[in-house]
């Protein structure tokens, strides 16, 4: 921003410098104005054509005075448009080779395709918990707006091989199919299950008729954003104690009440450990209310006699520096 402010005042003061060349010609030498321009442009650009009309003694001194301080200054204004643009130029490439560098070194990330309004909310969720997120988009009016937020990027057609590639598809967690037509998310989710077999994807569908076309693509789960908004407002006035529950443990802005998902692994201390026994109710003032087991059952409100198995999902509710604390035992 500096360089772009001191590249315009080097223009403005060069136009002055041009302006009062060209008024000095006309009072001392009565020149017209064509003809006092004219002088002044090949006085200080240093061609050297000759003097279109004759120049008195005063008017020789007004040159001398051009020359000394209209050349020096003309050259330093056009090497700084000169370093300008090589600057711009290159702060690109190398911005561009450095965002490269930070997705080549990523792994069990998520690929976001599509940064519009529900791709960039996905992102701003993701990157809160934090996952490392790459985002996808063509469209040159977003790359602004993705640098302004600080987000590795490919600017790049979402369904194209060569974005999802240089996205890290083969080495990502799953990818998210958010762009703007229904088209467009079957298309990218074929395209991702060919390169990626194993890789999550989930799919945004804006009519019902799509969901089993995404599906059949390779789309591992499909949502549209409409239905769940109308379903949460449908909540809000059914449920509207739960769902405020639901929303206070789901957003970010309070830290008492949270409700969190933790992977069991197999190095936990607390594996095969009963619940009375785990101290997470005495030692973290935390509730489980559900437990997800490895073969996908979900056991709710789990009895004190359940134990924690690897590869359980414990689904606990409380304050986020204490669910942070029980994540570090459960999956260290």
């Amino acid at each position: 921003m500096n360089k772009t402010r001191h590249l315009i005042v080097s223009i403005i003061l060069s136009l002055g410098i041009l302006i009062v060349g060209t008024a000095g010609y006309m009072i001392i030498e009565d020149w017209r104005f064509l003809d006092a321009l004219y002088m002044t442009v090949i006085t200080i650009s240093t061609v050297g054509y000759r003097e279109i009309n004759q120049i008195g003694d005063v008017g020789r001194v007004f040159t001398i005075l051009l020359v000394a301080i209209g050349v020096g200054f003309t050259l330093y204004v056009a090497a700084a448009v000169v370093q300008f643009m090589v600057e711009g130029r290159m702060r690109i490439i190398l911005g561009r080779r450095r965002l490269d560098q930070k997705i080549n070194r990523l792994k069990n990330h998520y690929i976001v395709c599509g940064y519009g309004r529900i791709g960039r909310v996905i992102c701003r969720n993701l990157r809160r918990k934090p996952f490392d997120v790459v985002a996808i988009d063509k469209s040159p009016d977003l790359i602004p707006l993705m640098d302004e937020d600080g987000i590795l990027y490919v600017a790049g057609d979402a369904a194209d091989e060569a974005s999802l590639t240089k996205a890290g598809i083969k080495r990502a967690k799953g990818l998210i199919a958010a762009l703007a037509t229904d088209t467009d998310n079957v298309f990218l989710v074929l395209s991702a299950r060919q390169l990626a077999p194993e890789l999550t994807i989930i799919a945004r569908a804006s009519k019902e008729a799509v969901k089993s076309k995404l599906q059949a693509a390779g789309a591992d789960s499909v949502e549209s954003p409409y239905e769940m908004g109308a379903l949460s407002m449908a909540h809000h006035i059914i449920r509207p104690t739960v769902t405020n529950f639901l929303d206070l443990a789901f957003a970010h802005q309070r830290k008492d009440i949270q409700m969190e998902e933790i992977p069991v692994s197999e190095s936990s201390k607390l594996v095969n450990v009963k619940l009375k026994d785990s101290g997470i109710r005495q030692n973290y003032n935390l509730i489980i209310i559900a437990i997800k087991k490895p073969d996908g059952n979900m056991l709710f409100n789990p009895s004190f006699e359940a134990a924690i198995i690897p590869d359980d999902t414990v689904i606990a509710v409380g304050e986020l520096e204490n669910l942070q604390k029980l994540e570090k035992i459960l999956n260290p």
